[in-house]
């Protein structure tokens, strides 16, 4: 049993990098199911944003761990200081497409000029505070070209399922993979 409302995001995306999560099957869960609904779970309490932060909607949602106004923080549903991530959202894209994709392009065509730049998107932002990160971590960084690169060709699934050696792995493992493979 995880976290109550799953945590944050990272926890279901990290993982998931290489390991391709869609019909992902042990005894204990459908990781491409449980994937999909954290984000959901996520994006829904920033839906319904019981502490009223400004910003928080269809098209600015995502609480994972990042830079904070108070400093770092593992944001989540029961961890939420008003402080949206975007690697929580954009990292999300391969798994929740459509509720992923408003927030990519609002980050990038609206408020690009203050959070876009060489390094890619800050850390973290607030409406609420007033606030954007002046940094950009390579932690958080990662995760959003991988998700990018799985949504859109699911290529570095396919390359690391691919291998003989993590197909063993996982059947030594008790997986059972039935999602697309090399």
């Amino acid at each position: 049993r995880g976290p109550e409302w799953g945590g944050p995001l990272f926890l279901s995306q990290y993982p998931f990098l290489g390991l391709d999560p869609r019909g992902l099957v042990d005894a204990y869960a459908d990781y491409g199911v449980q994937a999909r609904a954290h984000a959901l779970v996520n994006r829904a309490h920033c839906l319904a944003n019981p502490h009223g932060w400004r910003g928080y909607g269809t098209n600015l949602w995502g609480l994972t761990a990042s830079d904070d106004p108070i400093g770092y923080v593992a944001h989540s549903p029961t961890e939420d200081t008003g402080t949206i991530t975007p690697t929580a959202a954009l990292s999300s894209l391969p798994f929740v497409p459509d509720e992923a994709m408003p927030v990519l392009r609002h980050l990038h065509d609206d408020l690009g000029d203050r959070l876009f730049g060489e390094g890619g998107f800050v850390d973290a932002l607030s409406p609420h505070h007033d606030w954007a990160a002046a940094s950009r971590l390579a932690i958080d960084q990662a995760p959003i070209v991988v998700a990018l690169e799985n949504y859109r060709s699911g290529l570095l699934w396919r390359l690391f399922m691919g291998r003989p050696e993590v197909q063993t792995g996982l059947s030594a493992l008790g997986f059972t993979h039935t999602g697309p493979v090399a």
